[in-house]
Formats: structure tokens, sequence, C-alpha cells
């Protein structure tokens, strides 16, 4: 089978959200299938493609996306679009497209539907319902911004639902997503493939015990930072709006009354692209590190790993890594809403809620280790990618 594999962003490397999903949706269909790749790329890096998948890969058509988001929302004003729609539209893409014959299409991401190939059997992957994520960004902000979202949410949710009742079946990354797809009035076949961790990766024993050290020495807000000092650790991409949005509520709200207990505890913000906003949370407490080369090292020397998110959708990548380390999680309702957890990570509401489980954690070890330990059990258990993909060989009639 010839499989068009469309993508917002180039799925590679795996390093935030929605690459990790494309990049092992991406390996797992190219062992099943001859799979053509075409897909954005928006820096230079994007098109180094790491030489397993160049080998796996049967073409790959990688576009640069240049499109300023203030000509996107003039040109989806002008034409009544989502602005979602016009910030990803480009004719070079669909020329991409239309040089590739394909028997199936795995569409990721609803930007991506306007691609499509007429009368070609389509898998579509929305991972979250984007247009949710719009009618939250719409109760705060500028009387401005709060319409521009609203709009957004609607003019999405009316295409989101269009694309769902033409394709062969339409994915969400959680059952949550999907009850709520559901009850937008969408239709046609909803399913979910939910995300998964590579847990081998993800492995404290590969990261070893001089993790902390190694991080100490990369983080002024940690360099003195010992077993007798708490570290604190939040990781993501820090120019995305709830990211941004959970870190400064973190050190506004949660950290003064952790503070007022271990007043030596450190906060690490790891994560690339930190806005201004992000790098001015930046103390003698509070590290933003931006970029690093690998998280792990700092999920392994973390005591507490944190997730506060007030909005989020589906499986928190962040959350599913930080168990596999077997790191003791604090997640918001919102983060670990998606996640099957059993119970293996302290889910929080407000900020004296979050500050009450991350000191329950610090001032009992013993207990923290262990609820570490069950949430690596419970990852390895029941997150395994192949595990998880196994469902789209039936929709897409493949064969391993």
């Amino acid at each position: 089978m010839d499989l068009l594999f469309l993508c917002h962003r180039a799925p590679f490397p795996p390093d935030r959200g929605d690459k990790i999903r494309s990049y092992h949706l991406l390996r797992y269909l190219a062992a099943r299938a001859r799979v053509h790749l075409v897909a954005f790329a928006e820096s230079e890096a994007d098109f180094d493609v790491p030489p397993d998948l160049a080998e796996a890969l049967a073409s790959i058509a990688l576009v640069r996306r240049r499109k300023p988001q203030a000509l996107a929302a003039v040109e989806a004003l002008a034409k009544g679009l989502p602005v979602s729609l016009t910030a990803f539209a480009s004719p070079a893409l669909r020329d991409a497209v239309a040089r590739v014959r394909a028997d199936a299409v795995y569409c990721f991401s609803g930007q991506m539907a306007q691609y499509l190939p007429a009368g070609v059997p389509t898998v579509m992957d929305f991972v979250d319902v984007d247009s949710a994520k719009f009618a939250g960004f719409a109760q705060s902000g500028s009387a401005p911004l709060r319409w521009m979202m609203r709009r957004e949410a609607r003019r999405l949710g009316a295409y989101e639902r269009q694309v769902a009742a033409a394709v062969r079946a339409s994915l969400f990354v959680s059952a949550a997503e999907a009850a709520l797809f559901r009850a937008g009035g969408a239709t046609g076949r909803i399913d979910v493939v939910e995300n998964g961790i590579d847990a081998a990766a993800f492995d404290p024993a590969r990261v070893g015990s001089g993790a902390r050290e190694g991080v100490g020495s990369l983080s002024v807000a940690t360099a003195n930072h010992t077993p007798s000092h708490p570290l604190v650790v939040f990781t993501g991409q820090m120019d995305y709006r709830p990211n941004v949005e959970a870190v400064t509520w973190f050190v506004a709200e949660v950290l003064p009354l952790l503070h007022a207990e271990r007043p030596d505890l450190a906060f690490a913000i790891v994560g690339r692209a930190p806005t201004a906003a992000v790098r001015a949370l930046a103390s003698d407490r509070v590290s933003v590190t931006g970029a690093v080369d690998d998280v792990r090292p700092w999920l392994a020397a973390a005591d507490v790993c944190v997730a506060p998110l007030q909005l989020a959708r589906g499986i928190q990548n962040k959350v599913l890594e930080a168990m596999a380390m077997a790191r003791p999680v604090v997640a918001s309702v919102a983060a670990a809403e998606g996640i099957d957890h059993g119970g293996t990570l302290r889910v929080a509401d407000d900020a004296a809620d979050h500050a009450a489980g991350i000191l329950a954690l610090l001032n009992d070890p013993p207990a923290a280790n262990a609820l570490g330990a069950a949430a690596r059990a419970r990852v390895v258990s029941r997150y395994d990618w192949h595990a998880r993909l196994a469902p789209l060989d039936m929709l897409l009639e493949l064969t391993a």
C-alpha cells in the first residue's frame, strides 16, 4: 500500500508533544506500508531527517512554512475561514500532495485536512478537539482577543465536523476528547488512539545516578542543589500558551506556599523557546533553561515533577515521561484527565492543593519513591507505543 502521511509539522525530532505522537505514528506506519511524508517545516533544523526514517520512507516532501500569523488572520477574516486553515494554506504544499499517488491517507492535525485528495480513503487524526481549545482561550484576554478566539472556536468546530463526516475514521488521543467531539454534534466513526511512551528510552536506569550533578551545572537556580535542597521540575514547549499560563500561575500562586515551608526549594522550567513572560520568571530560586539537549536528566534529578496546566487537551506527554522516569508527579485536574494513571500520580485542584501535594511528597521520600515506581510500572504496562497504535492496522487495512 502507498500511504500519504500529511502532517502540519515535521514529525522529528520527537521533542514536543505533537511531534512525539507523529514521530511514533510515522515509524509504525512505515513498517507496514510505503509511506510518503508531506509536511511543513518550521526551521532549517526540520530538514534534517533522521537516517532511519529517511531509509524507511518511500518519499519525503518538506515545505517551509513562513506565513506570519497576522497575515493568516487577515486572510481568515476576508474569506470567512478559521485562522487555523489560512495559517497553513500553501500552494507549494498542495503541489507536493498532488505528486503523490496514494491508496490511503493518514492526516495528522485538522489544519491539514484542506489538502486531502478527493476519493482517497482517509484516517483523520485530530489528536485533540482544537476548537474546544480556542473556546477555552476565549475565557480570558482583551475583548478583541476573546472575540477572535470565539470566532475561531465556532468556525473551526464547524470545519472539524465537516471533515469527520467525510473520512473513514476520526481519531482522538483520549476517550474524553472523543466524547467532547461527539457532544459537539460530530458524526461518522470516532475512535480513540492514545499516546504512548518509549519506556526503554525514558528509563531512570539509563540516565544514571549522576543526573542531579549534570543538571546542577546547567542552572543558576540549581547550581548548589543537593538532596537537602529539593528540586521541582516542569517540562514543555515554553511558547505554547497553556504552558506559559501554567508556569506563570505556579510561580505566582504555588511557589510562595512552598517557600513558606521549604525556602530552599528550586523550581526549574525546562523547555525551548521561552517567551519573554516566562524568562521574566527567572530568579535565584527559579531557573528557565530554554532548549536542552535531553530532558531526561532534568526529570531524573527532580524530587517532584509538576503539570499545573489549567487548560489541557488529551494526554499530556510531559506527564507520561515523568511517570516513566519513576518520578512522583503532581498534576492539575486538566493535565491528569486523559491519563489512565490508576492513582499513580497526585491530582491537585487549587494552589493550596498543589502545594500540599508537593510538600507531602518532599516530606516523605519513601512514599514519593514508591509513587514514582508505581507510576513507571503503570506506564510500562499501559502505554506501550506498539499496543497503542495497533488499531491502525485495521483502520488502514495494513499488514505488519
